[in-house]
């Protein structure tokens, strides 16, 4: 029995450690699964719940599916414009409700005998002064029968008015109550009727001193009134009954027909929203979990070494989410605002980081899962390639900024165009654009110019690189290349001429020249640590290979790229750079110890004589080993013409393609015939050869 439970026990714990080591083996697989995942829950909380209207339709094209009935009984939808011209009209029958102070009637009364015995203290008729104060009660009491509004106050809306004086309401003509503007002419008009003209100042002064507003617009009636008034305010103009013929096959879609299937599409989603469908969910899931299963495809097909990084897989995914999250958030807030969200600077950062390809694709994807939640989808979809395409095709060299300006013009632009173009089709005129989305364009290109901060805050929190950090480290007196131009001043002056030759063969097959310049510099970092042992150091003709085996020898030369790499790790250069360093010999031999060693042992395998690898898995990296190589190997030439130079060329990089040497690249045989030339026309100039005419 015990023998038994031991056995199970080990069987037990061998398939655990199995188990486990297959978890470790896949642990790449897994966290790509689980990224695809959580993105699509994240995508699918953003995503709304109904289901999809399913014919798209646009004012001023033509109906192309089949005759369609009504599939149930709905409202015509009235456009905000006539919601608004309803609101107007009501606004301006609404009688607005204003409310008296008394208070304010009964202090000015009780003011008015110390007020009139101030003014006309200096009277001594008694008669005079009698009438001169009944007609200043008389005009008291007249002008605060209903009260008097404030000074410049500006009546709108209907001039029938509700009054409210204590407890009582009254209806009367705003005209009949008192508006202090009128306070000199009244004051003159009561006195000319009385024959005392020689007091009218006099009174006119007394007056407006005494004379205090006490009606006033009640706000909380009025905002009662309108409110109950607005939602008497129909917001539909009739019905179209279940099974009634909408539009016909073939039909042009005008404003009343686009109205009504507009109406419709809104009752559906409303039918759609009232009931929790775990369908739409599920097929949403699907799509969403596809368009991330292919641009995960993608990059493992044509972008390997991002696809086996974690970290920028990670990148990628955060900035799609973020974009649609952008979107969604301007939707639920106004949906005209959709097109201030600046979604183009997803491609602009993708190829800051990686490159216009994988920018483009990761762009294309983006938008068409936006499409699910913008209105008028096609009309979006269509004016956003478009602008993506722009956006890869303009912008280069981001580190400089009118590059930056111009592009954004042209995206603007673009946007622009795009939109006109489809309001003309869809109004028919020109002369019915709404001018808003042409001024959110203008802020979608504002907010492009962010860009650049926003690339330098990636590169901190991802561990990324781009184009501006790359000009920084090309930079001659930056620390590392100032070490090497005073401690191997032989190896720095090779690595300026590789980065000349690298980064003119990059401009003209259109690889990225700034990259493949600076990997250029650094590329031979990793001899710092046995500078003497390199002949482009050393000054003497006695060599220190000459007390070695050549076998250590050989070490010595391989092991530069892996100090290389183990010093760029030390002064933080970023992955794309160290690239450089253990792809530029790929897995070349180092032949020259190794012919000496044959000479010795016939026998001595070639492994033990090879650069570890990798192989260059760019058209940047091809061009560094090819410009390094012809570089290096052109010290040996003494006094070459040009049709030697131009066979030594020829002989070292057929050389690298016959030992498979750009076989994991991406650069094609035009691409470095195009390299072989410009590296040729380089070195024409390098060693100031002329071309010999005949005589």
């Amino acid at each position: 029995m015990n023998k038994i439970s031991l056995c199970s026990f080990g069987y037990k714990s061998h398939f655990l450690k199995s188990f486990w080591k297959y978890i470790i083996a896949q642990q790449g697989l897994i966290y790509k699964s689980l990224l695809i995942l959580t993105s699509s829950i994240f995508l699918l909380y953003l995503f709304p719940r109904e289901g999809k209207f399913k014919y798209e339709f646009q004012k001023g094209r033509l109906w192309q599916y089949p005759n369609y009935y009504a599939p149930f009984d709905f409202s015509i939808l009235k456009s905000e414009k006539e919601i608004q011209s309803d609101k107007d009209a009501v606004f301006k029958t609404l009688k607005p409700y204003f409310r008296s102070d008394l208070s304010v009637k009964k202090e000015v009364i009780e003011k008015y005998p110390d007020a009139f015995n101030t003014y006309f203290s200096e009277k001594s008729n008694p008669i005079l002064l009698d009438s001169l104060y009944n007609f200043g009660i008389k005009f008291l009491n007249q002008i605060y029968t209903y009260g008097v509004l404030p000074p410049n106050y500006i009546h709108q809306g209907n001039p029938e008015v509700y009054l409210i004086q204590d407890k009582l309401e009254i209806t009367l003509e705003i005209d009949e109550i008192f508006r202090s503007n009128d306070l000199f002419n009244s004051i003159s008009k009561g006195i000319s009727n009385l024959g005392l003209e020689s007091f009218e100042e006099i009174f006119k002064d007394l007056f407006f001193e005494l004379i205090t507003p006490n009606v006033f617009p009640d706000k909380a009636f009025n905002e009662n009134s309108i409110k109950q008034a607005m939602q008497n305010i129909s917001l539909s103009r009739g019905i179209v009954l279940n099974g009634e013929l909408i539009i016909a096959e073939g039909d042009l879609i005008n404003d009343k027909l686009f109205e009504v299937l507009s109406s419709l599409k809104k009752e559906f989603s409303m039918r759609q929203g009232d009931q929790s469908n775990v369908w739409v969910i599920f097929g949403y899931s699907i799509l969403v979990i596809l368009t991330f299963t292919l641009l995960l495809l993608f990059i493992h097909k044509y972008r390997f070494p991002i696809y086996e990084n974690n970290r920028k897989l990670t990148f990628i995914f955060f900035n799609i989410l973020i974009v649609i999250f952008a979107v969604t958030l301007a939707i639920r807030y106004d949906t005209d605002y959709v097109f201030a969200v600046p979604i183009c600077i997803l491609p602009l950062i993708i190829k800051a980081f990686f490159d216009a390809r994988l920018g483009l694709f990761t762009y294309v994807l983006t938008v068409l899962l936006i499409g699910f939640i913008v209105p008028n989808s096609f009309e979006y979809v269509f004016i956003q390639i478009m602008a993506g395409i722009i956006t890869i095709q303009t912008v280069s060299q981001l580190y400089r900024r009118a590059n930056l300006f111009i592009s954004v013009g042209q995206i603007v632009l673009v946007y622009m165009i795009g939109y006109l173009a489809f309001t003309t089709i869809q109004e028919g005129s020109f002369l019915k654009i709404n001018f808003t989305p042409l001024a959110l364009f203008l802020l979608n290109g504002l907010l492009m110019l962010f860009v650049q901060p926003l690339i330098y805050i990636y590169e901190k929190v991802f561990g990324l690189v781009s184009d501006v950090s790359l000009l920084e480290l090309s930079d001659t007196n930056a620390n590392l290349l100032k070490i090497l131009s005073e401690k191997a001043p032989g190896t720095f002056h090779h690595s300026l001429q590789v980065a000349n030759l690298a980064e003119a063969a990059a401009n003209e097959i259109g690889a990225n020249a700034l990259l493949v310049r600076v990997g250029a510099l650094y590329h031979d970092i990793g001899k710092l640590n046995n500078t003497h042992f390199f002949s482009e150091n050393q000054s003497g003709s006695v060599s220190p290979h000459d007390e070695l085996s050549p076998i250590e020898s050989a070490q010595i030369i391989i092991n530069h790229v892996k100090d290389g790499i183990l010093l760029a790790q030390k002064y933080n250069l970023p992955d794309r750079i160290i690239d450089f360093i253990r792809t530029h010999h790929g897995t070349s031999l180092v032949y020259y110890f190794y012919k000496n060693q044959l000479e010795i042992d016939p026998q001595t395998k070639s492994s033990e004589y090879q650069y570890p690898g990798p192989l260059p898995f760019s058209k940047e990296t091809a061009i560094l080993m090819m410009a390094d190589a012809v570089e290096a190997a052109s010290k040996s030439l003494k006094s070459p013409n040009i049709d030697e130079l131009e066979d030594f060329i020829h002989k070292i990089i057929d050389g690298k393609i016959k030992a498979l040497q750009f076989n994991n690249s991406n650069i094609t045989l035009s691409e470095i015939e195009t390299v072989k030339k410009v590296l040729f026309k380089k070195l024409i100039n390098v060693y100031q050869l002329r071309v010999e005419y005949p005589k």
